[in-house]
């Protein structure tokens, strides 16, 4: 999960200030976490507690409501309606790494990933999403290869993962979608050969960059094994306790 996180800090800086490279500094005094972390961490907090995911999401989201939420995301955050909005945004794919973490079952995963989702992201591209990026996650955790992953995706959920990083990248321009982002983000990973090679090359294609970053990071984090301790290093120095706190008790519970 802290490779969601970590993707989602470094691309911070390059969301609306793209690059078209994989030579840039991971860090600078500008990095931060979005809204990306925050409804992640919110995530983790409900499979921990076992409160229902929309308690946890408005939860955090409005104790940090300057994290750079979407506008509908936001309207629906501070509203009493709980009522989904039948998003195809990539905030469903972007949250939802806990999931691909905590649960030892395929139909678990896919079955949370939807749960999780449709609170908000009821349509069914942003519920494809969140599935697709919890499957990979999981996959990568039970020790499947590239091969398998990109099979399993592509059978279960019918996304083009036949395409290079270098060929997306020419036209790629920013996309909030999930069918634009999640396809995109997987392939990131599956042309890496670490984990900050992935986060290079997400961050590389520009677009919404920490969004790519933080989906490639938690499939990289969980297929690599480990985070470099360097950069959660950083993150230990940019996120707040609370916050912090909640991520240190999630791997105490599902991640060793």
């Amino acid at each position: 999960m802290i490779g969601s996180i970590a993707g989602d800090i470094i691309g911070s800086v390059y969301e609306f200030n793209n690059i078209k490279t994989k030579a840039f500094p991971l860090f600078s005094p500008l990095s931060r976490f979005t809204d990306d972390t925050v409804l992640t961490i919110a995530l983790a907090n409900a499979i921990i507690s076992g409160i229902p995911y929309v308690e946890s999401i408005r939860e955090f989201g409005r104790a940090y409501p300057s994290a750079g939420y979407g506008g509908s995301f936001k309207n629906w955050l501070f509203s009493e309606n709980t009522t989904p909005y039948n998003s195809w945004g990539n905030g469903s794919a972007m949250r939802v790494s806990p999931v691909g973490f905590a649960f030892n079952s395929i139909d678990d995963v896919l079955k949370e990933a939807r749960l999780s989702a449709e609170i908000t992201h009821n349509h069914p591209e942003g519920i494809k999403g969140a599935q697709a990026t919890a499957l990979a996650i999981y996959l990568a955790r039970k020790g499947a290869d590239r091969d398998m992953i990109k099979k399993e995706i592509h059978d279960r959920l019918n996304y083009d993962l036949d395409r290079s990083v270098d060929e997306i990248r020419v036209n790629y321009t920013f996309d909030v979608s999930c069918q634009g982002t999640v396809p995109e983000a997987i392939i990131c990973f599956l042309e890496s050969r670490s984990y900050e090679d992935a986060i290079r090359n997400a961050i590389s294609l520009g677009g919404d960059s920490d969004t790519l970053a933080c989906i490639t990071g938690g499939i990289s984090e969980a297929f690599y094994g480990a985070v470099p301790e360097d950069i959660i290093k950083r993150v230990k120095e940019i996120l707040p306790d609370d916050l912090m706190n909640i991520v240190n008790n999630f791997y105490k519970k599902f991640m060793n």
